[in-house]
């Protein structure tokens, strides 16, 4: 008699599992169709949550090869792709999850909830803007990039984490227009980082800016694995202390040998507020993290008065190329990449008789530099202060952690409601100075 309640009960499983998977099957067409219910399948996958993104993913699959292997231009940006890929965006919470497939909640606790359940820790992102916008900070953009879109790295991350994100504060934006119809738009600094947190969210580890993909992956199955052990621990606080002051060892270690190896002592310091206590500004902001810098600042040497941004030190280049490796993009980065050049510029230079070498190469190998040099200054000065302040209290409040990082680390304190981008005592013959506070 047990034997057949017990059959009946794993059928009624099965035909539920499978009219689940029907349904979300049904639903992934419907997604991506012009049809005026596209929306509301689009929301009931979002819903799903990480099935419904993989049942979106895996109607379109045939489309996502074709767009990663695209060697026509034109291809990039036809309307059904366009289609398609904002609708697993929208599923996914993540701009350009075609390229990484993962699934982000935006709500800490539903991620708490999840993570408890299937017994994970939590990936958490903190960052300008919004994640599933094409504008959201320069550096998790380069994390769609690098890191998301790494096959290794998307593949773990799946498998070993829940995944959340939330915006700090929305990212500033700059346009500039040469008045011939010919515009530059960028977001203009602000900075990203990843919290991990245990299944109940306290912070396990704080991974500070942009990271070369192996050091990234090898940073997160450590710190996955130290979740792993005080999920149950009664002694959390103790072992996470101990884990942050041999964290800080080991970065000394490799620090060392990487100063034996270039032969010279560079100056490692991160200032905060100046002598009069007033905010850093946007060009002391903008150094910390080399990627996004070079993005940055061109603009704000424009944009702001004195000293030009000092981005360029021989000795973390030196020490970055030791690491070279580290930092190569996998082809599912590289065709993300390729994925945001001009259609109409690639066509003309494939048409060129004189075209000789393929800029994309170039792109990847500055891209590449840029990383190197960020992951070696963010691991022995940034991350190293983090495992500091983790040792000093190693159970500490998120959002208030937060806070000290934004504020000393990143020199961009909530207190500066302009991101250092508008100096005090600056006279610039505009009226207030060219601030202007919009009434909503």
């Amino acid at each position: 008699m047990r034997a057949r309640v017990s059959f009946a009960i794993l059928l009624v499983v099965c035909l539920a599992y499978f009219a689940q998977a029907n349904d979300l099957k049904s639903l992934a067409k419907r997604a991506t169709s012009s049809d005026n219910d596209a929306k509301s399948a689009i929301a009931q996958l979002r819903d799903a949550g990480p099935e419904g993104l993989s049942a979106i993913l895996e109607a379109n699959k045939e489309l996502i090869a074709q767009h990663k292997a695209a060697r026509d231009p034109a291809f990039l940006c036809t309307d059904e792709w366009k289609r398609v890929a904002n609708s697993i965006d929208t599923v996914a919470a993540q701009r350009d999850a075609w390229a990484s497939g993962l699934y982000w909640y935006t709500d800490l606790d539903q991620a708490k909830r999840a993570a408890k359940a299937q017994h994970k820790p939590i990936l958490s992102l903190r960052l300008l803007g919004k994640l599933n916008e094409e504008y959201s900070c320069a550096n998790s953009r380069f994390f769609r990039t690098a890191l998301y879109a790494n096959k290794d790295i998307s593949e773990y991350l799946s498998k070993n984490f829940i995944l959340h994100w939330q915006s700090v504060r929305p990212v500033p934006k700059i346009t500039i227009d040469f008045g011939d119809g010919r515009k530059i738009e960028r977001t203009i600094t602000g900075n990203s980082i990843h919290y991990v947190l245990s299944s109940d969210g306290e912070v396990i580890d704080a991974i500070p800016g942009l990271y070369g993909p192996k050091t990234f992956l090898s940073l997160i199955q450590t710190d996955a694995d130290l979740a792993t052990k005080l999920e149950n621990s009664a002694d959390r606080a103790s072992q996470l202390a101990s884990f942050h002051l041999s964290a800080i060892s080991l970065i000394d270690v490799h620090y060392s040998k990487d100063l034996a190896a270039v032969k010279v002592q560079p100056a490692m310091s991160i200032s905060s507020l100046d002598k009069n206590g007033a905010a850093p500004s946007a060009k002391k902001a903008a150094p910390i993290a080399i990627g996004k810098g070079r993005v940055e600042a061109p603009i704000l040497n424009l944009s702001m008065p004195g000293d030009a941004v000092a981005l360029e030190d021989a000795t973390w280049k030196k020490i970055a190329a030791l690491h070279a490796e580290d930092a190569k993009l996998d082809p599912s980065s590289v065709s993300l990449v390729a994925s945001k050049q001009d259609p109409a510029a690639a066509m003309r230079r494939a048409m060129s008789k004189s075209y000789v070498e393929n800029p994309l190469l170039k792109i990847v190998s500055n891209f590449e530099r840029s990383i190197a040099e960020d992951t070696v200054r963010n691991e022995y000065v940034l991350h190293r202060q983090i495992h500091t302040w983790l040792t000093q209290q190693p159970l500490v409040n998120l959002d208030s952690f937060n806070e000290r990082v934004y504020a000393e680390l990143f020199l961009t304190p909530s207190s500066d409601p302009w991101l250092g981008l508008a100096p005090a005592n600056t006279y610039t013959a505009l009226p207030s100075e060219g601030l202007i506070v919009s009434q909503k």
